[in-house]
């Protein structure tokens, strides 16, 4: 099988495991569109049929229909508004939605081990990222981040560049160090999507002018989809908003698409040097750009 049919074949178990090839989803008496209805209705901010139709990529016709249905059998409510009718559930829409939410619930806890739901709901976030890649968010660091930088940074490097234990090592004083400081004048930067972390990016001072771009990585899944920009654009504005007149980083020759990056925004190379280090020959680099 190809790239395609694997994905076909995948999704065809998913869907026969989750119990949704069926006229009934979960023995409700509802057809899977229905239910989907019913969920959005019960948790979308004043939704409209239009509306609904849209974001569940249905014909409008279709879900005219099923709102007309439902709500002869009591399950939805509509009130006009101008030219437009918001729909809500009613107390029996209501305890329906509660009823599915607590067999889905069930089925996934039948379907899948205990031990294995969070490796699987870090696995569908991935998947997520992949399929939506807009949908991934910028915040700020938290609590639980710096374990992750550091993890991912020496497991990434390890695999992709041959890195020894000395690099994680050195990831995680830089980390330690930046924490300790808790330096209004710096920031780090997490991107995610659906709870998953796919990179990071950090502004660190190196005197009153200079800030220094750090720690700047991004999960394989995750490259290719701009989100790599996103995270340079995060750090430069905040070192302009803080003041400083100029910009540094350090990275290695064979960090293609970062330096690619880099070159784009307006940094200049200003240093090529071949060195040993973690266990591997490299080439330092040294790019700097004015703010």
């Amino acid at each position: 099988m190809d790239v395609i049919d694997r994905i076909r074949d995948f999704n065809r178990f998913y869907t026969r495991a989750l119990g949704l090839t069926g006229r009934s989803y979960l023995q409700s008496g509802r057809t899977l569109a229905e239910v989907r209805l019913i969920h959005e209705i019960g948790f979308a901010d004043a939704p409209t049929a239009r509306g609904l139709a849209q974001g569940l990529g249905l014909d409008e016709a279709q879900v005219s229909r099923m709102v007309g249905r439902l709500e002869r059998e009591g399950v939805v409510a509509r009130a006009a508004e101008g030219r437009q009718f918001r729909l809500t559930l009613t107390e029996t829409g209501r305890r329906m939605l509660d009823g599915f939410s607590a067999q889905s619930r069930a089925a996934l806890a039948r379907l899948i081990p205990e031990t294995r739901r969070e490796a699987l709901a870090e696995t569908l976030a991935a998947v997520r990222a992949l399929v939506e890649p807009g949908g991934a968010t910028i915040r700020p660091l938290q609590p639980g981040d710096a374990g992750w930088i550091i993890g991912t940074h020496g497991a990434l490097y390890a695999r992709d560049e041959g890195y020894d234990a000395s690099f994680e090592a050195l990831v995680a004083r830089i980390m330690a160090d930046f924490l300790d400081r808790a330096d209004p004048r710096e920031a780090a930067w997490i991107a995610e999507s659906g709870g998953r972390r796919l990179g990071t990016i950090s502004c660190m001072s190196e005197d009153a002018e200079t800030a220094r771009l750090r720690l700047f990585i991004l999960r394989p899944e995750a490259r290719g989809q701009g989100l790599g920009q996103r995270l340079h654009d995060a750090c430069v504005d905040f070192a302009r908003a803080q003041g400083y007149r100029r910009m540094v980083l350090w990275t290695h020759e064979s960090h293609r698409a970062a330096c690619a990056l880099y070159a784009k925004n307006g940094w200049s190379l200003v240093r090529s040097t071949p060195a040993r280090a973690y266990g591997q020959a490299v080439v330092d680099q040294d790019w700097e750009i004015t703010l």
